[in-house]
């Protein structure tokens, strides 16, 4: 995983409507200087006027150092966020951005099957030109309510019939069964899309060798029922002192209440802003984030929604 290396003000260069619904931006210094390289699955935190934060994926060239392209879509049940990107981003428009991360990186295959869901084309077309450059078998299935409300559909014509377009009002939904009906040997599978998407191919990738799925939630999965929120104790190692996490309350509002700094964002589990180092004791995972090596390992945690399996965990905070 990769920490932030921008803080700092982007304007907007250009805006674009690529689809029903969906906008892009480039955004690049106002200087003209190059911004920070990143790496496909890559995303960026935005910092918008009103005081919320959300995180957008890189859908642009990592070749391209000018500008970072990001594309929104204009949720019908927005909390605000792409609401005020679609009605107030403009080109000239500044934003306050942090980045890049990288919690979704293209590991290197032989051969990839892409699996995209709506806006979650977007941290995919990086991949796709990477996965293409090293000489990899892929494919691409792109499935979405209507061919209008598909994104980058010009973008994709490129690829020829590497990419497998799937538009529900004229085809259903992505047959899920036939394209992972038999785990394919060496082949490694991405997704990004709506919850039911995921949890449908997370479904299917049951048996497929551990490792081969790879996937991104713009939104936390439901949480287990049968969770225990019992309280426990945090040692603050590196601020000398000791907090009390009560059920129900999570280590960041007790690390913020205690006067703490730390940086977060989403709150859910699904960014990786808050990764925090675990010096001590055994964590209840609960992001959508680390691998299950790096859970395994048990050094780091999202300290927004994971806590602790037994009494104490000791933090480097």
């Amino acid at each position: 995983m990769t920490t932030s290396a921008f803080d700092g003000d982007l304007v907007v260069l250009s805006r674009r409507t690529e689809s029903d619904g969906v906008v892009t931006l480039e955004l690049g210094l106002s200087t003209g200087e190059p911004l920070p390289p990143w790496e496909p699955g890559a995303h960026i935190d935005v910092m918008l006027p009103d005081g919320l934060i959300r995180q957008y994926s890189l859908s642009g060239s990592v070749d391209d150092r000018a500008a970072w392209r990001i594309g929104v879509l204009q949720e019908p049940d927005s909390r605000g966020g792409s609401r005020w990107i679609h009605e107030h981003a403009r080109d000239g428009t500044t934003l306050r951005v942090r980045g890049p991360r990288n919690n979704f990186p293209l590991v290197p295959s032989p051969r990839y099957v892409f699996i995209a869901g709506g806006i979650g084309i977007t941290p995919l077309l990086p991949m796709l030109a990477q996965a293409r450059a090293s000489g990899a078998e892929w494919v691409l299935h792109y499935g979405g309510r209507s061919l209008a409300s598909m994104a980058f559909l010009g973008e994709l014509e490129t690829y020829g019939d590497h990419v497998v377009v799937t538009p529900q009002d004229e085809a259903g939904l992505l047959d899920l069964a036939t394209i992972l009906g038999a785990p394919a040997e060496s082949t490694v599978v991405y997704c990004c899309g709506p919850a039911g998407l995921i949890d449908a191919v997370e479904e299917h990738c049951e048996r497929w060798p551990a490792g081969s799925l790879h996937v991104e939630r713009f939104a936390a999965a439901a949480p287990a029922t049968d969770l225990d929120d019992h309280a426990f104790e945090v040692e603050l190692r590196g601020s000398g002192f000791t907090i009390d996490v009560p059920p129900g309350v999570s280590i960041l509002d007790a690390v913020e209440k205690a006067g703490v700094p730390v940086i977060s964002s989403c709150t859910e589990g699904i960014c990786g802003s808050c990764e925090t180092t675990v010096l001590d004791g055994d964590v209840e995972h609960r992001d959508c984030v680390l691998t299950d090596e790096e859970r395994d390992a048990g050094d780091i945690m999202m300290i927004c929604v994971s806590r602790a399996k037994s009494g104490r965990l000791v933090l480097d905070l």
